[in-house]
């Protein structure tokens, strides 16, 4: 299913609930909504529009319920990256490679990327990509 596209507000709230779930909308609208400036009902609808875009889920706990990701929030930025190199890019990993060639990276990051490419080198290629 492909998921609809966030927002900025959208981002920021799935991402403070993958960090701190399961969490009910009084935490929610205390640590994140009061802080961005979000009533209550605001909070709640934007909770329910992820619901509906297949972002989060929910579960009843007591009286209330208590919000949570679908999926892992590494799945999830795959998925917003993927869609923004598409959207943005136009497909081309290369304004992001040349992003990256210009970011201060740590160690690990750097141990990350040379996985990753050895990991690429190792797979077959696709008939698309064969010379």
């Amino acid at each position: 299913m492909q998921k609809s596209k966030l927002g900025e507000k959208e981002s920021a709230l799935l991402a403070w609930v993958a960090a701190n779930a399961p969490a009910g909308v009084a935490q929610i609208v205390a640590d994140w909504g009061t802080s961005n400036g979000l009533a209550r009902t605001t909070v709640t609808t934007m909770l329910e529009r992820l619901r509906a875009k297949g972002y989060l889920q929910r579960e009843k706990q007591g009286a209330s319920f208590v919000w949570s990701p679908r999926e892992e929030h590494g799945t999830q930025l795959r998925g917003v990256v993927g869609r923004f190199v598409e959207r943005t890019l136009g497909g081309s990993l290369d304004p992001f490679v040349a992003y990256l060639s210009d970011a201060k990276l740590s160690d690990g990051q750097k141990a990350q990327l040379r996985a990753l490419v050895e990991r690429l080198d190792n797979e077959p290629q696709s008939d698309e990509e064969a010379p």
